[in-house]
């Protein structure tokens, strides 16, 4: 693990002196493809230079992946993040609880690193779910999981003779991209650490440090570092895996965000034009541990604001304080006798029990106008001027994330000694004082006050892949290709006649030529039942299409306030799916791929793509093909280039992920297998 130090005397001496004989050499001549220009604006000579044959921006999940398989094939990886903690939803987001499909679950059929940390939770804790949860069959502190993901890289680099250099606390600040606008040839970064005499890192929530660890200056608060990340070799790929997209939104390569104009593609998003500021909603996460008597208890100042937008649920059945408790229950010492909750019937919960929350009507923070969004998008990009070189600040709205914060903090109190229900009214609500919020730095979220050190991001930027046979304004996946819809419904019957014909041309699969030609009408199709199959698939995904809907007006705590109306029209199951190579490769850019969840998929197939195998899934297909391309000296479009014909390399990189454990396609899947429905029993 990279810590921060200096350098002294001769050493330093020389190393600065050949950065800047490198700079004024490149800066005489006109720069064509393949240099490398530092950024004119820098503050100073970096303070460090390091070499990559990976450059991974974003420690999270599909990060993670992307480092292991890079690290097991031998190459040198440079992984950054802006926590300190690699594990993104897992760890540093606290949604310690893993979404599973249950068929894929039962036969495990998951990337060779995903089964191994399922195997590692279960090792540590001689279960797989010490939290008895019911939202999953394993739930887990955070904290533990990260120390089990940083073992996991560590042993990779090892085995695989791979070196990883790990940067916590860094964020990417500027790309220097080639004459020609195709390659990234270096990045700059910032790594921070608490300035002298200052608390430790993860004293104060993110709103309150992350201006700061965006810029290049020292602060009171923190003492930065400038790294220059530069490839080890002729070559290097550098990996979008942030989670909300900023490497594709500080290239500027095209990419779309919040809700999708309706087309036969999407027929259930719920707006002609689409709508770049309803996003799914955050969620700052906390844990709360069960005691044996009352505790007290401080309210929040800020709690009245936010008080109308608590509530259990619009199923009164759920209105159970043990009910919410044991949901994401991800610690329990010793299990306690069976009892009723809700609809449910679990072990009851007993002293030293802890229970991370992530609930829709409590720490879910839903805006959806340009006024108040947390993930910024190219217009205000341009706007606040973070698109001119050396200007980047993350992307996101500072007061978005504070009042996330805020609406988390309410909610725990709101649990404890609440008593009103914006989904039920009065007279279901009860107070439950027993429990305390775990702050400190050995607490399961790592932090002095608490919550999450990231909010959990459901989704962000989406990129749109490069235009090819079918899809003219670049590549997607939509949400006709995974989802199990019955568009036959009433709502998609009263769509425009040439739309509905349209899908139902699209989701004839076999048939869709004798549908064209004999002109069949839609109620005469027969619908295929499965996923689109991807020729260039890479990885594979399968979850329950599952939408957390901005609020209709703003703010999102307003009183009576109600959910984005007809977002959740897609809600329901899906297909199994594939992760086509094409949804990582952005327009413009060569050397970059893009993991995580902002590969090129609609917001609804997001809603579906978006959970730990997933992004585990992606993280593999990342780090296999970045490998697989330095070794046959290729850029990665040149795999998809041309899917008409014969594509030996692509297979040959299939081959090479299904050798690994890593799937690129469920059993059986074939354009003749119509049997997927024991697929989507959930």
């Amino acid at each position: 693990m990279f810590k921060r130090f200096r350098w002294r005397g001769s050493v330093r001496f020389a190393v600065i002196f050949l950065v800047v004989v490198s700079v004024v050499s490149v800066a005489l001549r006109t720069p064509a493809q393949g240099d490398i220009v530092v950024p004119t604006n820098l503050p100073r000579v970096p303070d460090r230079v390091v070499n990559c044959e990976l450059l991974v921006a974003g420690g999270g999940i599909a990060g993670v992946a992307t480092t292991y398989e890079a690290l097991l094939a031998g190459r040198t990886v440079c992984l950054t993040d802006i926590t300190d903690w690699v594990g993104g939803q897992l760890t540093s987001q606290g949604t310690s609880a893993l979404d599973e499909a249950k068929k894929q679950r039962a036969l495990l059929f998951y990337a060779r690193g995903y089964n191994e940390l399922r195997q590692r939770i279960e090792r540590k804790y001689g279960r797989l779910n010490p939290g008895e949860c019911w939202v999953s069959v394993s739930c887990f502190l955070p904290n533990d999981a990260e120390q089990i993901l940083m073992a996991m890289l560590q042993e990779a680099a090892k085995k695989g003779k791979g070196t990883l250099q790990w940067f916590p606390s860094t964020v990417i600040k500027n790309l220097d991209i080639s004459a020609d606008g195709k390659l990234i040839n270096s990045a700059i970064a910032i790594q921070h650490s608490p300035a002298p005499g200052m608390p430790p890192l993860n004293t104060e929530p993110l709103s309150q440090t992350i201006e700061d660890a965006y810029r290049y200056e020292n602060s009171s608060r923190l003492t930065k570092q400038i790294v220059r990340f530069v490839p080890r070799g002729r070559r290097w790929i550098v990996v979008d895996s942030t989670e909300t997209g900023e490497l594709i939104a500080l290239a500027d390569v095209p990419y779309r965000i919040g809700l999708d104009p309706r087309t036969y593609l999407n027929p259930s998003s719920p707006t002609d034009t689409g709508d770049p500021y309803c996003l799914q909603g955050f969620t700052y996460t906390f844990a709360m541990e069960q005691m044996e008597g009352d505790q007290p208890q401080q309210k929040p100042p800020f709690y009245e604001q936010y008080e109308p937008y608590y509530g259990y649920d619009a199923d009164y059945r759920k209105a159970d304080f043990n009910f919410v408790f044991t949901y994401r229950r991800i610690w329990s010492p010793k299990t306690g006798p069976r009892i009723k909750a809700g609809p449910l019937t679990v072990t009851a919960p007993t002293p030293g029990d802890i229970s991370m929350q992530n609930w829709v009507w409590g720490n879910d923070y839903r805006p959806g106008t340009a006024a108040d969004n947390l993930v910024y998008d190219r217009s205000q990009l341009q706007q606040t001027g973070q698109l001119t070189s050396g200007n980047w600040m993350g992307g996101l709205r500072t007061d978005a994330l504070r009042k996330g914060e805020e609406l988390a903090l309410g909610f725990y109190y709101w649990l404890v000694e609440g008593t009103t229900d914006s989904q039920l009214g009065p007279g279901f609500k009860k107070p439950a004082p027993n429990h305390r919020l775990l702050t400190g730095f050995n607490a399961p979220m790592g932090t002095a006050h608490g919550l999450s050190k990231y909010p959990y991001m459901r989704e962000g930027r989406r990129l749109l892949g490069r235009p090819s046979t079918g899809y003219p304004n670049g590549f997607s996946v939509n949400e006709i290709n995974v989802s199990r819809a019955d568009y036959r419904q009433e709502y998609y019957r009263n769509l425009p006649a040439s739309l509905y014909r349209s899908l139902w041309v699209a989701l004839a699969g076999l048939e869709t030529g004798n549908v064209i030609v004999n002109d069949i009408p839609p109620e005469k199709v027969t619908r295929r039942s499965r996923s689109t199959i991807y020729p260039d698939s890479v990885g594979i995904a399968q979850y329950a299409i599952d939408f957390h809907p901005c609020m209709q007006d703003p703010p999102p705590e307003k009183p009576g306030n109600i959910e984005r109306p007809g977002v959740r029209q897609a809600h329901g199951q899906s297909y199994p799916g594939q992760i086509p190579l094409r949804s990582m490769i952005p327009q413009k850019i060569d050397n970059l791929l893009v993991a995580s969840k902002s590969i090129a998929t609609s917001f609804i197939v997001a809603a579906d793509y978006r959970v730990h195998s997933f992004e585990w899934s992606v993280g593999a297909a990342a780090g296999t093909t970045a490998d697989f391309v330095l070794s046959e000296d290729i850029l990665p479009y040149q795999l998809v280039d041309d899917l008409s014909g014969t594509t030996p390399k692509l297979q040959k990189l299939q081959k090479q992920l299904n050798q690994n454990g890593n799937p690129t396609a469920f059993p059986n899947t074939s354009i003749f297998n119509e049997k997927w429905e024991d697929w989507t029993v959930w």
